[in-house]
């Protein structure tokens, strides 16, 4: 529809094909995946009349938000305007339709079918004066130097970036707006203002005259006014309130945790094999006086046996020079029996050796625990996390023997703990998932990733077990398969969220 329409302005047109232009691995890039050009054209009685484009950002994957006035004449003529989304991957674009509109906030919600982009996160926390700041949009500035057609306007590319600082609050026509620094021009017109972990700020809107020498500045809509009117749309919205830190400084600040993580848990099993070692040597020692004991009363016993046959001998010599022969006999016997049961009890008495298991000896060195914890509930730790769009609410988590999670996702054992990668078909993101059971800490590691990287992603994935399993062989090639996914990886994640884990039974 789209090229047909400017088929009808422009004539003729280049061949529609993809560019993907490549992206790296930072979180500007990354929201970047997330942003499009808006373009709208006018048709009245099949001939095309007017043409306008600006930009957007997806903040669920099939809607965008942009300006308000980038759409009005969609929204004032929705039977003459086509409204059109070009994402800056893939080589389509996609016809969509203005669902919300708010002229004093100059917002509106595009809905288009067709794909999945990935959404945006709004950042909740407080914006500091003098905080670095960077725009993302498709300034017509740019366009008109740099397209050879009408085609280039939906033919996907990457935005532009341009970098700044936040000069404060301001009130526009009473609605809330931040002040900046960032070069924009009129294609910016409803992309977004980022903080420099890629969440949104605001909504690019309007710049000043530079006039004379004057400094130009660009207006964004708060983010308060943002997510207003998203509320108002009833549109749910990423939403990220936590500190933005480097991702190189989380990573480092979070592995010298996990090796403090990792030597107090060492030491906690020192203490408890300590402990266990002096429970036996008491245990030990109160079982060698229990052993002496029975050893003295058994040879008390022997030698009562032993005097008894003594007496019962001498006795049946008496008997005997009395005449009385018959008890003599049965006396001599009786004797006799008393002094070889002495000797056998003697003989058998015990040795007063005692043993006992042997105690539990600390390991030192990577060990990755293997035992079922049932069902968990691990909660997000901030100080040693690192969110640009992800979601901090508490994570269920059903830990089975073997590393079986949940019943159905297997890990394998590595670097002292369990882990996983997950390369999901829906999303552009690549998650490293892994679990120490000693110290109850869960991890995800996530990679925001560009289109072409997902699909060598997937493909290094190939397929992997639908469910738990101890099968040596498949353990195997799920060990080669995530070895071959984390060879495609940036070299730097976007993401890492670390959670502590407690029994949610």
């Amino acid at each position: 529809m789209l090229i047909r329409l400017l088929t009808l302005l422009v004539l003729p047109l280049a061949a529609l094909i993809g560019i993907a232009a490549p992206a790296s691995a930072d979180d500007i890039s990354a929201t970047g995946r997330g942003v499009v050009r808006v373009v709208t054209i006018a048709v009245v009685d099949d001939q095309v009349v007017g043409f306008g484009h600006g930009s957007g950002f997806a903040v669920a994957p099939n809607r965008i938000v942009t300006n308000a006035h980038v759409v009005e004449l969609a929204e004032r003529y929705p039977d003459n305007v086509v409204v059109g989304v070009v994402p800056t991957e893939g080589d389509k674009s996609y016809q969509g339709k203005v669902i919300a509109y708010d002229v004093q906030r100059d917002l509106a919600l595009i809905e288009f079918t067709g794909a999945r982009l990935p959404q945006t996160a709004l950042y909740t926390g407080p914006v500091d004066e003098g905080g670095a700041v960077v725009s993302l949009g498709f300034p017509g500035n740019v366009d008109l130097a740099t397209a050879r057609s009408a085609a280039d306007y939906i033919r996907p590319t990457s935005p532009v970036r341009s970098e700044g600082v936040f000069s404060g609050r301001r009130s526009l026509s009473d609605v809330e707006v931040l002040l900046h620094t960032a070069n924009i021009a009129r294609g910016n017109s409803g992309g977004p203002l980022l903080d420099r972990c890629g969440r949104v700020i605001g909504v690019n809107s309007a710049i000043t005259r530079g006039e004379e020498g004057d400094s130009t500045f660009g207006f964004a809509i708060a983010d308060t006014e943002l997510a207003a009117f998203l509320r108002e749309a009833k549109q749910p919205y990423a939403a990220v309130g936590t500190p933005c830190t480097s991702i190189e400084e989380r990573l480092r600040q979070d592995s010298d945790a996990d090796v403090r993580a990792a030597a107090d848990a060492a030491a906690a099993r020192r203490d408890v094999a300590t402990q266990a070692a002096l429970s036996r040597e008491r245990a030990l020692e109160q079982a060698r006086i229990e052993e002496e004991r029975r050893r003295e009363n058994v040879m008390a016993i022997a030698g009562l046996l032993l005097v008894a046959g003594a007496l019962g001998i001498g006795a049946a010599g008496l008997l005997e020079s009395r005449g009385r022969r018959r008890a003599a006999i049965w006396t001599v016997a009786g004797g006799g029996v008393a002094v070889v049961a002495a000797v056998v009890v003697f003989v058998a008495r015990p040795s007063g050796a005692v043993d006992l298991p042997a105690a539990s000896v600390a390991r030192s060195g990577p060990v990755v625990e293997d035992k079922a914890l049932g069902r968990l509930m691990c909660r997000l730790i901030p100080e040693r996390s690192r969110i640009t769009i992800s979601s901090s609410e508490d994570v269920p988590l059903g830990w089975g023997a073997g590393g079986c999670v949940n019943g159905k996702t297997q890990y394998v054992a590595g670097n002292g703990r369990w882990e996983r990668v997950l390369v999901p078909e829906a999303e552009q993101t690549v998650s490293l998932l892994s679990f120490d059971p000693a110290t109850r800490t869960y991890a995800n590691t996530r990679y925001l990733m560009s289109a072409a990287g997902m699909t060598a992603a997937r493909a290094a994935r190939g397929e992997t077990p639908g469910q738990c399993t101890t099968d040596p062989a498949a353990i195997t090639r799920l060990v080669g398969q995530q070895s071959a996914v984390r060879a495609t990886l940036p070299p730097l994640p976007n993401e890492k969220l670390v959670y502590s884990c407690t029994s949610a039974d």
